[in-house]
């Protein structure tokens, strides 16, 4: 039996996280990966499917800036594409990530790691061998999320691709259907359909639903125009792979046949096989935790990242294991614990300043609250609309710029509540807004911001503006 300070379950960027702050507090470490480390986010998800849309934007920006668009007189070269997505993944190594944890002081242990015990782990290898761990201090679960494959009569048994399979194909295919209209569907939507693929999105309700209603429209609408085709408030009622592809039922009648089908229909806590219920906890749900992270009836046990539920994007898995690493060293070495809202050992932003980008085209930027949490909240509210079009630096931006600004405001306190941009290249104006709601920057102040002219950034004046100084 070894022991060590922490155990951290999953190697993606939440473990790693996690790992290197307690390593950089004083306790030592060791961090449980059966697959790569690096995680989801670094080798199928984030990093490659960005690596897929970076050309896609990179041309569509050329394009529309008259000077350059004559110049540009080709479409994606797919084999290049796919190249740069190979380099961006390491080719699917993880040499690099280990000599990283050597660097950082953080031990590997390879395999599937399992609870057996309060602050026992054991670790089974691929060959069998197991190793049990024991931790001084805690247990980090890190392990991340799977996708979620619906009911649906024979769905399973058409091999039907998730976000691994969109992500790492090395061919493209000359059909992709795509079942959902969340954050995958639509920015594989947009990448495929840049790669030469017809493209189907079936989508039950609209696109990005969580979004305000304007960013799923907007989004829509461009794809449309790229050549997808986009059926809203449509359902799949039965799959068949056959000779000719992938044969899809739709409820309204009809069919949809396609090479390839993608389920981009949400993600659920991969905790299934954790040896949660040796601890009295649900395997296979979120596990629930504190603003520090830590399990609810467990002093020694914590959750990061989606394996929590609390908000699965790869940046509040990150701030999440921060909070984490940090209070497992204080509470180890008798430091005082920060933990009031917006201290040093909580997550407070999970519940009132997540930021997401979509990485479609346009894409779609948002932080906090959209118009309808903030109403359903309770708060007084006032929403402001702005064309960024109509702002100086996004006409020099592109030719035919096109997009929209909004923020939610408390009425009673003029403090920004959440802020949503769609338009070209528009990820660039989130910090700002993340910035404002983190702070509580109240309008009145932000009047004294003064954006650089002429930048896509001078919105925030035209938002200001529409607001009203005195309101502010």
């Amino acid at each position: 039996m070894d022991e060590t300070d922490v155990i951290v379950i999953g190697g993606g960027p939440a473990g790693e996280n996690v790992a290197d702050r307690v390593v950089q507090g004083g306790l030592s470490a060791v961090l449980v990966e059966s697959e790569l480390v690096g995680g989801e986010c670094s080798y199928w998800a984030c990093m490659p499917s960005k690596a897929l849309l970076r050309p896609v934007h990179a041309l569509r920006s050329a394009q529309h800036v008259a000077g350059a668009a004559q110049a540009v007189t080709g479409a994606l070269d797919v084999a290049a594409v796919l190249a740069r997505r190979d380099a961006v993944v390491a080719d699917w190594s993880d040499d690099g990530q280990v000599d990283w944890l050597r660097s950082a002081g953080i031990v590997l242990a390879r395999g599937a790691g399992r609870i057996t015990g309060e602050r026992e782990v054991t670790v089974t290898d691929e060959d069998g061998g197991t190793r049990v761990i024991r931790a001084r201090h805690a247990v980090v679960v890190a392990t991340g999320s799977d996708p979620v494959v619906p009911p649906v009569p024979g769905l399973a048994q058409a091999q039907p691709w998730t976000s691994r399979e969109a992500t790492g194909a090395q061919q493209v295919p000359e059909s992709l259907a795509i079942i959902g209209g969340g954050v995958v569907g639509v920015e594989m939507a947009t990448a495929y359909a840049a790669l030469g693929t017809r493209v189907t999105v079936l989508a039950r309700h609209g696109l990005l639903e969580r979004m305000e209603p304007f960013a799923g429209e907007r989004v829509a609408a461009s794809l449309r125009e790229a050549g997808v085709d986009v059926r809203t408030g449509t359902s799949v009622t039965a799959v068949e792979r056959d000779d000719d592809g992938v044969r899809m039922a739709l409820d309204g009648g009809g069919e949809v046949v396609a090479a390839e089908v993608l389920v981009a229909t949400g993600r659920r806590p991969r905790t299934d096989d954790l040896g949660l219920d040796v601890v009295g906890l649900v395997p296979g749900e979120p596990i629930a935790v504190d603003d520090t992270m830590r399990a609810t009836g467990h002093d020694w046990l914590y959750a990061v990242g989606d394996a929590n539920g609390r908000a699965l994007l790869t940046h509040q898995g990150k701030y999440q294991a921060r909070a984490a690493g940090d209070v497992i060293v204080a509470r180890a070495t008798g430091a005082r614990v920060d933990d009031h809202a917006w201290g040093r050992h909580v997550a407070t932003a999970d519940e009132r300043a997540v930021p997401q980008v979509v990485f479609s085209d346009p894409e779609v930027a948002a932080v906090g609250m959209t118009a309808a949490e903030a109403e359903r909240s309770g708060a007084r509210t006032r929403v402001v609309d702005h064309d960024l079009g109509a702002v100086a630096g996004a006409y020099l931006h592109a030719d035919g710029y096109a997009g929209q600004a909004r923020m939610v405001v408390d009425a009673d306190t003029g403090v920004l509540l959440g802020a949503t941009f769609v338009g070209p290249d528009v990820a660039e104006l989130l910090h700002a807004a993340t910035v404002a709601v983190v702070g509580q920057v109240p309008l009145a102040r932000l009047w004294h911001a003064v954006p650089a002219y002429p930048t896509v950034s001078e919105v925030w004046l035209r938002l200001l503006e529409t607001y009203g100084r005195d309101s502010a």
